[in-house]
């Protein structure tokens, strides 16, 4: 045992993977651990098996650690990341029992025979990979333990929107763990409202009351929504949130970012809802892009309305690290390619966060929030993008790349800041996360938001953007030269402006 507990220490391979446990010695379940064994990438490290057969002791070199009534003791004793289910004829109520129980013990779920196509085709460096994201930030990682967050969801009913995307996929997933009284999964679109019940629950049957397809745009779609679940916190995560397609289509950007934050807000407000928090960016600062300007403005929306009994805030998140259509997972795809890696400029620089850094900041903000402030995390100094793709080279020894600059484009800036000039930093409870006394919103601010609510509507770009910037002062558009186009070998991906 002492063994089993110790496994992943000390052992070049198992250093990166996460300690799994298999549900199933059968047949299925040998192919798993065979597989791992094989496609050693995909990042987990068989410890042993489960299995109802009191006569199997040890399968394909592994023991068998008790029957599936011990999961939870299983995966508490032996710290137990990741559990397989690998028994394909297993009735659904059993395999949703046990990922229930998986789950609340803190283990990520895969079911076959989803997963097993996973492991069999070739294993993709950029999604799955641990890296030592120490040496590509910079910096150590932030300590802010989503668990921090537990008093401000636990026993609550709480809404995601955006709840398939990268970060509402997470967040999901984390307070899933922290006993929600009920967790609402909202999003627009049903692949991946699929995908993560499947990630979640180890089933995919969209069958319950708490997967909800859904436009934020929609006024009354969302009122109903509200009306029926009732949330108590909602963590908003749904956005248009790619720099370049906005500066092409802004009249989107604003139907989305602006005008769906405020039919959530003020649909928060008429179901009394205790707690909303906005999922801004750091692009929101001194805005130079349409969805810089976006973001800004749905901050603003945030804030005009911290009125009332509802708590409301905003937090300004980096570049995420890992995140799906996020700079590594781009980098990955071209070296896995063999063609360049595209950056915009050999200085330009980002703020960068992990994964769990962001989860962590918006628990602690739905925590703090009240006054429509807006939260930032301790994120250190920018990074040079140039210097974080040798890094990530670097970790996966590949030595047989080559960057090619493509320009800035349109609305990108050199650097980001976190904070504009009108902008005043305070400390809060926590260390590592500033809070930012926005200056106040104008009187007429509600009136110039139904011009460009109108104009978006009527698809006008131009007028658009002329009320953007009648409505922030700050909003200073940049433009930039074309450079000359890439090859035509090559992949025209630039550096992906994510949150």
């Amino acid at each position: 045992m002492w063994h089993l507990t110790h496994a992943d220490r000390g052992h070049p391979q198992s250093e990166r993977r996460l300690r799994t446990l298999v549900v199933g010695a059968g047949t299925a379940g040998r192919t798993v651990v065979r597989d791992l064994r094989i496609v050693r990438d995909v990042g987990l490290y068989p410890l042993g098996f489960l299995d109802d057969d009191t006569r199997k002791h040890t399968v394909a070199g592994l023991p068998v650690l008790g029957t599936l009534a011990s999961l939870r003791n299983v995966v508490d004793r032996l710290r137990i990341e990741v559990v397989v289910i690998a028994i394909p004829g297993l009735a659904r109520p059993k395999v949703r029992e046990l990922a229930d129980v998986a789950t609340h013990a803190g283990a990520e779920v895969r079911v076959l025979p989803s997963f097993l196509a996973v492991v069999q085709r070739d294993a993709r460096v950029d999604d799955l990979m641990q890296l030592h994201v120490g040496t590509l930030l910079g910096r150590a990682e932030r300590d802010v333990a989503y668990s921090e967050g537990r008093p401000a969801v636990m026993h609550k009913r709480v809404l995601v929107t955006g709840a398939g995307g990268s970060i509402g996929s997470e967040l999901c997933r984390q307070v899933g763990r922290l006993e929600p009284a009920a967790l609402c999964l909202l999003d627009h679109d049903e692949s991946n409202l699929h995908q993560l019940q499947l990630d979640i629950t180890g089933e995919a049957l969209l069958d319950t009351d708490e997967i909800v397809i859904a436009d934020i745009r929609d006024r009354l779609r969302i009122e109903q929504v509200f009306k029926q679940f009732r949330p108590d916190v909602v963590l908003h995560a749904a956005a248009h949130k790619h720099l370049p397609l906005l500066e092409r289509h802004p009249c989107e950007g604003v139907k989305t970012n602006v005008l769906g934050t405020q039919n959530l807000v003020e649909a928060a407000l008429n179901a009394g809802t205790e707690r909303l928090v906005l999922i801004s960016t750091d692009k929101a600062a001194a805005p130079s892009s349409v969805l810089g300007a976006t973001k800004r403005l749905a901050e603003l929306v945030v804030k005009s309305n911290a009125v009332g009994a509802t708590s409301l805030g905003s937090v300004r998140f980096g570049n995420v690290l890992g995140s799906r259509g996020s700079f590594l997972s781009v980098v990955g795809s071209q070296m896995r390619r063999g063609q360049p890696v595209t950056v915009t400029h050999p200085d330009v620089t980002r703020y960068f966060m992990t994964v769990e850094e962001a989860v962590g900041l918006v628990l602690a903000a739905a925590k703090m929030a009240e006054y429509g402030e807006i939260f930032v995390l301790d994120m250190g100094e920018p990074v040079r993008i140039v210097d974080l793709v040798h890094g990530y080279a670097r970790q996966l020894g590949i030595t047989d790349y080559r960057i090619e600059f493509t320009g800035l484009r349109p609305g990108e800036k050199l650097e980001e800041c976190l904070t504009s000039s009108a902008d005043v930093l305070t400390p809060t409870a926590h260390n590592r996360i500033s809070a930012v006394r926005a200056t106040d919103v104008p009187e007429e601010f509600g009136s110039r938001l139904t011009k460009l609510f109108v104009a978006a509507e009527g698809n006008d770009s131009a007028l658009v953007r002329s009320h953007l910037a009648e409505l922030l002062p700050e909003y200073q558009p940049t433009v930039y030269l074309p450079q000359q186009p890439l090859a035509s070998s090559s992949l025209a991906v630039p550096y992906p402006d994510g949150f």
